[in-house]
């Protein structure tokens, strides 16, 4: 016998930006730790400093008073909780979810994020020098993966567990294609064998940076080129960060939400899934190199942002874009939950995911 009950939209929210707000850490904890393996001398600001260009955080990083250097960047991803994309920041939202969703959420999941904040909460400026900066990255991807693995056994499969995912999907492909668009763009500028030994150095980074080195190095050829680096990051079929296979994989889970649960607002989120993903196959990757890969990345982040807003209109709480600071088709959504986390989730009323107007069965 199954007992289908209706999933609240604002349950539906938090575990959608739950997911995010993990996906965000671990990538971040990535991006530090291959940052600091493969900072080249001379260029150390340079390669920190894309740290704060992939977050989009310039303005809000000279505003807190940091200057671009290795030390202030640490400081303001792993020390600084007022920095709203820092890993302290998003560790507290992603147990601010979690504490509105605690009746859906199995005790282990529970007892796990816990630890795992107050493991973050406890980082000391020490922790970000040398080889303990190194363990300490790794400790907090091992946080995030035990947090996936524990959901992945323990979550009950029901409507719950497509919004969670849609938001880790989501989150995963907007973080490939904005490391993949900085580094690209900050390539040493070096000249002969030096530049190509550089450019190497350098695209093993990015690939590290989205765990994809050793499967990439499974199928490419000896001396790859930046095409197959970035067909790989943006195309691989089977590469768990390729944009692509994160955007079927949405199609996917909206596609059940509406078949299996019949939520007919799915569609809309869909048809904008469906034409992300032809952005994503229909050029070859040389024409998209030759023609600009910068603007072509921007082109697939603005989608990405449409269809979290896509998302966001179709089933949460009273979902509404800023207009006045964001235009509509262009809405970065994780804008509208940092708005609203925290006390504010928990005082929306209490609509079923698929809107005010459709109750579920």
């Amino acid at each position: 016998m199954r007992f289908d009950t209706v999933l609240l939209a604002r349950d539906a929210e938090g575990l959608f930006w739950m997911a995010r707000y993990l996906e965000r850490v671990e990538n971040l904890a990535r991006l530090i730790d291959v940052t600091q393996s493969f900072e080249s001398p001379g260029y150390e600001t340079q390669a920190w400093f894309g740290l704060i260009q992939i977050n989009a955080d310039e303005k809000n990083f000279e505003k807190r008073g940091f200057s671009p250097d290795a030390t202030h960047v640490k400081r303001f991803y792993l020390l600084d909780k007022g920095n709203p994309t820092s890993i302290p920041a998003n560790i507290e939202d992603a147990r601010t979810n979690a504490r509105t969703l605690r009746p859906l959420m199995s005790t282990e999941m529970w007892r796990q994020i816990n630890v795992f904040h107050r493991f973050v909460s406890r980082i000391l400026p020490e922790d970000l020098e040398g080889d303990a900066l190194s363990r300490l990255c790794t400790k907090l991807k091992d946080g995030v993966q035990a947090h996936t693995g524990i959901t992945e056994g323990t979550l009950y499969r029901d409507q719950g567990w497509y919004f969670y995912h849609l938001g880790r999907v989501i989150e995963r492909a907007d973080q490939t294609t904005r490391m993949l668009d900085i580094k690209y763009t900050t390539m040493l500028p070096r000249d002969g064998e030096a530049k190509r030994v550089a450019e190497l150095t350098q695209w093993n980074a990015v690939l590290r940076a989205g765990a994809g080195y050793h499967a990439f190095k499974r199928h490419a050829r000896a001396m790859f080129s930046a095409e197959d680096v970035v067909d790989f990051l943006l195309r691989d079929p089977s590469s768990p960060r390729s944009a692509l296979l994160c955007v079927r994989r949405a199609e996917a889970y909206l596609e059940d939400l509406r078949r299996i649960y019949g939520l007919s607002r799915a569609n809309e989120p869909m048809e904008v899934a469906e034409y992300l993903r032809e952005i994503l196959t229909e050029k070859l990757i040389s024409h998209i190199l030759a023609t600009g890969l910068h603007d072509y990345l921007d082109a697939v982040q603005i989608q990405l942002q449409r269809l979290a807003a896509a998302i966001g209109r179709a089933f949460f709480r009273d979902w509404r874009p800023d207009e006045g600071q964001f235009p509509a088709e262009t809405l970065d959504a994780s804008q509208s939950q940092s708005q609203s986390s925290g006390s504010a989730q928990t005082a929306a009323p209490d609509y079923p995911a698929g809107g005010k107007a459709e109750a579920l069965a």
